[in-house]
C-alpha cells in the first residue's frame, strides 16, 4: 500500500461504521456493521493490512423478536477496567426505528472466543428522563482527565426530527453519571442534506485540545464529517467549551471516486502515527435506500495536523 491510488482503496470490504481498537497485546481488533445488520462480528490481526483476510468470529446474534431484534448497527469494542465491552445500537422487528444503545460484556479475556453476556440497554442517570427515550445510536466511550464519557446520537421528536450529538460522564460501563449535554445539532447546510443529522462521534487529542469528529446528513454521497474542538482542561459538559468547524473536514471526492466518507474512528499504526478509519463507497448513484446498499467499505488515512494542532483529513 505505497502508491497513493492504492492507499485510497478499502482495507475491509462491505463493513460500514468501522471500528479498530489496538490493544495492549499489540493486536488490532476490528468490528463494524455487517450488511445484513443481524449480528456482531469480530476479527483481529497483528497489522491493519492483515485484517481483511483475518478469520471472523460471530460473537453475538440478534434476537428473533423484541429489543435487539433488528438493525444491529455500529458496534464498538472497548477494553475498560480489565474487561471487554461492546457498545452497539439495535431496534425491534415490530418497530424498526426504535433504536437504542445496548452493551455486551465479555465473560473472559478472549473477546473472539469467550462468551459475551447481555447487560441490556445503556442507562441514564437517576432523574434524567430525556436520555435514551427516542431514536438513539452510535455510542462511543472515551477517557479524559480522570473521567469517562459516553457520546452518542439521539433524535428528539420522532424518526424525522434532527439527530443531535450528546455527551455525558459515565458512572459505570452500563450507566451514565450525569444528565445529557447536547454537544452539537445540525446547524449548517452540509449537515441537513435529506436529513438533519449529527452522528458517529469519535475522539482524538492533540496539542492541548480534544477533538470530536462526527458524521452529517443522509448516508449517500452527501454524507460527510464535521469537527468539534475544546481545550483539554475545560469542562467538557459546558456548551461554551466547544467550537464547531464551519465547513466539513472530509467529504466526497468525485475525482478519486470516494463517496459519502464518514462514521470514522481513530487508531494508530505500528509506529504510533494517528489514523482515521472511515467508510465510503466507490460510486455515487445508489439503487434503493442507501442504508441497505452493502458497499460502504472500511478505509484508512493518516491524520495530519495543521500549525495549530488541528487534525487534517485528506485523501491520498
Amino acid at each position: 500500500m505505497t502508491a497513493n491510488s492504492d492507499r485510497n482503496k478499502p482495507i475491509i470490504l462491505q463493513r460500514a461504521d468501522p471500528f479498530i481498537y489496538k490493544h495492549s497485546d499489540g493486536y488490532y481488533y476490528f468490528t463494524g456493521s455487517v450488511p445484513t445488520y443481524d449480528r456482531i462480528e469480530l476479527r483481529k490481526a497483528k497489522t491493519i493490512e492483515e485484517l481483511q483476510e483475518a478469520k471472523t468470529f460471530d460473537v453475538w446474534h440478534k434476537h428473533d423478536s423484541g429489543p435487539m431484534s433488528q438493525h444491529i448497527w455500529a458496534p464498538e469494542i472497548h477494553y475498560l477496567d480489565g474487561k471487554w465491552y461492546i457498545y452497539f445500537a439495535a431496534s425491534e422487528v415490530d418497530d424498526i426505528w426504535k433504536l437504542r444503545p445496548y452493551v455486551l460484556e465479555c465473560t473472559g479475556g478472549n473477546p473472539l472466543k469467550d462468551e459475551w453476556k447481555e447487560l441490556g440497554q445503556m442507562q441514564a442517570t437517576e432523574g434524567d428522563n430525556k436520555t435514551f427515550i427516542d431514536f438513539s445510536l452510535d455510542g462511543t466511550v472515551f477517557d479524559h482527565n480522570g473521567k469517562r464519557y459516553f457520546c452518542w446520537a439521539e433524535k428528539t421528536g420522532g424518526q424525522f426530527a434532527a439527530s443531535n450529538l450528546y455527551l455525558a460522564e459515565m458512572e459505570s460501563p452500563i450507566k451514565l453519571k450525569t444528565p445529557q449535554f447536547m454537544l452539537t445539532t445540525p446547524d449548517y447546510d452540509w449537515e441537513r442534506v435529506d436529513f438533519w443529522v449529527n452522528e458517529g462521534p469519535a475522539v482524538i487529542k492533540n496539542q492541548g485540545k480534544i477533538y470530536i469528529t462526527f458524521s452529517a446528513s443522509a448516508t449517500g454521497a452527501c454524507y460527510c464529517m464535521g469537527l468539534m474542538e475544546a481545550d483539554e482542561d475545560c469542562d467538557l459538559l459546558d456548551r461554551n467549551s466547544w467550537k464547531k468547524s464551519r465547513y466539513p473536514v472530509l467529504k466526497s471526492d468525485y475525482d478519486k471516486n470516494i463517496y459519502g466518507p464518514g462514521h470514522n474512528c481513530f487508531t494508530v499504526d505500528k509506529d504510533g502515527t494517528p489514523l482515521c478509519v472511515y467508510h465510503a463507497r466507490d460510486y455515487e448513484k445508489i439503487v434503493g435506500d442507501p442504508l441497505y446498499d452493502p458497499n460502504r467499505h472500511a478505509r484508512i488515512m493518516e491524520v495530519k495536523f495543521d500549525g495549530s494542532g488541528k487534525p487534517l483529513f485528506e485523501f491520498y
